[in-house]
């Protein structure tokens, strides 16, 4: 079997190459990636010695993407723009990325006549919950940032093909991934990378947004199961079953590195910020048999390790260009916070 992984250079892209490599012995790997600021090589170092992987530089919005998936039994979609701050800066390369690039995709799946295309999506699109209830894959699509919207766009072209032009494609959400390899700006590697430099730890707001949390790994299983098992035109939810509020994980990260809670520091909150997300994932649990293997309380030290294991790798994401945006997205912020409060 021929898979094509598209975005398979970035954090959850990476790892699934690696299971895939792992887990199916007879199947060629062809990943097609941009290489954004994301997406690095050597996330792949591994797989680019095996003969079954072959990797693309392309960008998916391109004509050029109809080559590449020729041939291919199965496509899935990873790749996007994902970070909801650099949504609300700036939504144009969320639109061209993660609406027009999976347009670009499914159209070449429906010409080429692909066998599965698995769009990967995010519980984000489902927006922000109350205190109480879960989503599940029939609640509605409610999203609040830019971001969102552009997959929660995708989502609808990948409906559109399936009822339309019967491209037989799914569609899983995940919650909050997290794991080794995942970019410093994300949440928890953001607070890793602060609390071993000793740096102030931002959180927006009140720090008590909630987020579920689901180990990366847990998260290639599901496809996995998706991809081999799941049903043509249906979603499925995969999340961790883990809720907790932001300033809980970024205090238990500076527990296990032995640094003190001073380091938090509460930031002006960002415009439309969800209060809390979290799933229903019975569907997959009947359906395709998935439960997750990780939980919060081994797999938050596993990364922790991996971060401390890998600094150079650390370093070569904190970049000058990566600095410039953290000062701008939180520094920023913090003034504008203690400028509120000395006004009151």
């Amino acid at each position: 079997m021929k898979i094509l992984i598209a975005g398979g250079a970035g954090f959850i892209g990476s790892h699934f190459v690696r299971h895939m490599l792992a887990q199916h012995p007879a199947y060629h790997i062809v990943v097609v990636d941009k290489l954004t600021y994301a997406g690095n090589l050597s996330n792949l170092k591994d797989a680019h010695s095996n003969p079954r992987f072959r990797f693309l530089q392309m960008d998916i919005c391109h004509p050029e993407v109809n080559e590449a998936v020729r041939g291919a039994d199965v496509v899935l979609n990873l790749a996007a723009e994902s970070h909801v701050d650099r949504s609300i800066e700036d939504a144009s390369v969320f639109v061209g990325s993660n609406v027009v690039g999976t347009f670009r995709l499914l159209d070449a799946c429906r010409r080429e006549r692909v066998g599965r295309f698995v769009q990967v999506s995010t519980d984000e699109v489902y927006g922000s919950l109350g205190a109480e209830g879960k989503s599940d894959e029939n609640s509605p699509l409610l999203p609040n940032s830019p971001y969102a919207a552009t997959k929660a766009a995708a989502d609808l072209l990948v409906r559109a093909a399936v009822r339309t032009h019967t491209v037989p494609a799914i569609i899983t959400r995940s919650s909050n991934n997290y794991g080794p390899f995942q970019f410093p700006e994300k949440f928890i590697p953001l607070m890793i990378a602060q609390a071993m430099a000793g740096e102030a730890l931002p959180l927006y707001g009140d720090g008590r947004n909630v987020r579920d949390w689901l180990h990366v790994q847990d998260h290639c299983q599901a496809l996995d199961a998706v991809l081999h098992h799941g049903r043509e035109g249906e979603i499925y939810n995969i999340g961790g079953e883990c809720e907790m509020e932001n300033l809980e994980v970024a205090g238990r990260v500076l527990d296990l590195l032995g640094k003190p809670g001073t380091l938090i520091r509460f930031v002006s909150d960002r415009p439309g910020h969800d209060r809390r997300y979290a799933m229903n994932c019975e569907k997959i649990k009947s359906e395709l048999g998935w439960r997750r293997q990780w939980t919060f309380e081994t797999g938050l030290p596993d990364t922790i390790r991996w971060y401390s294991e890998n600094r150079e790798w650390l370093d070569e994401m904190r970049s000058p260009a990566y600095r410039e945006y953290f000062a701008r997205q939180y520094h920023d912020r913090e003034r504008t916070l203690a400028r509120k409060h000395s006004a009151r």
